[in-house]
């Protein structure tokens, strides 16, 4: 005996039971199992049109967006690890004196960071030379490192007799970290953006990257006037300060986040904009 069953199509008639050899009335819908396959290929027609127009519209991603939205991704990422490995290392300044201030074998030479500063005891023998000032830091010698305190007790640090600037290394530090915060809501963006297929997010995307590169500079100018104000508290050790290998991953690091944004914004546009500044020409003409 055939069960009882009721299916609505997608005009909102009902389709009522019908046997075997039912057929379909005059002006009427199709009953039947003739009604049921009907009903299906019509949903999956629906189905099919509704994700292509969600495409024309510009709401999902084609295959070869999806590869341009990784590559400018990759490009961020490479940026922010820039970012995060110049912060984390303490090389952006050296400070030494010159190698006979002491008169004895052995010079002090210092580096410091955001976050820590380290001073160093150098042999004179093994310095090159030519070269006036103790150092460089990465020869080898007997290193102690100490954490500022500026974020604890809110003490000033003192190296050479000279004194730190407290409000402009906290200054330098919090910019460094509000950047950080932004390339995550950047990288967020674009997580979303290539698990939902929504272009959308490629907009704030760009505006994180863009604005944390542009901190991430604005910290090294203000990590540059501290080291200024450093040398600036006292002259009675003359010093020869040079920027190291930190400060240049992280000029790096905000070239490329700022690079990466730009990437991002060119991408999320209703339209390429290499087609409106060199159109194709027709080929039949």
């Amino acid at each position: 005996m055939w069960s009882t069953f009721f299916v609505t199509d997608e005009e909102g008639r009902t389709i009522g039971p019908a046997g075997p050899g039912a057929v379909a009335a005059p002006g009427g819908a199709p009953q039947g199992a003739g009604a049921m396959s009907s009903l299906m290929t019509g949903r999956s027609t629906f189905g099919g049109n509704k994700r292509r127009r969600t495409t024309s519209t510009g709401h999902a991603m084609s295959e070869a967006q999806e590869g341009k939205i990784k590559l400018a991704f990759f490009v961020a990422i490479v940026g922010v690890v820039l970012t995060v490995l110049g912060m984390g290392t303490e090389f952006w300044v050296e400070l030494s004196p010159p190698k006979s201030f002491y008169n004895n074998q052995t010079c002090l030479t210092a580096h410091y960071g955001l976050w820590k500063g380290c001073t160093k005891t150098l042999l004179v023998s093994d310095i090159d030379p030519e070269r006036e000032s103790c150092g460089p830091a990465e020869l080898h010698g007997e290193s102690n490192c100490t954490y500022f305190k500026f974020f604890t007790t809110g003490e000033n640090a003192v190296m050479f007799q000279k004194t730190t600037t407290k409000n402009l290394n906290v200054a330098a530090a919090m910019l460094a970290m509000f950047s950080l915060f932004l390339m995550v809501m950047g990288a967020i963006c674009i997580t979303m953006s290539l698990s939902k297929e929504i272009v959308f997010f490629l907009k704030p995307a760009s505006v994180c990257f863009i604005l944390s590169g542009l901190l991430v500079l604005v910290t090294l100018m203000v990590f540059q006037q501290s080291v200024l104000a450093l040398l600036a508290s006292d002259h009675t050790v003359p010093l020869h300060h040079e920027l190291s290998w930190s400060v240049s991953c992280i000029g790096c690091a905000g070239a490329v986040l700022i690079v990466g944004g730009v990437l991002f914004l060119l991408l999320a546009l209703p339209y390429s904009p290499w087609q409106r500044c060199l159109p194709q020409k027709d080929s039949s003409s």
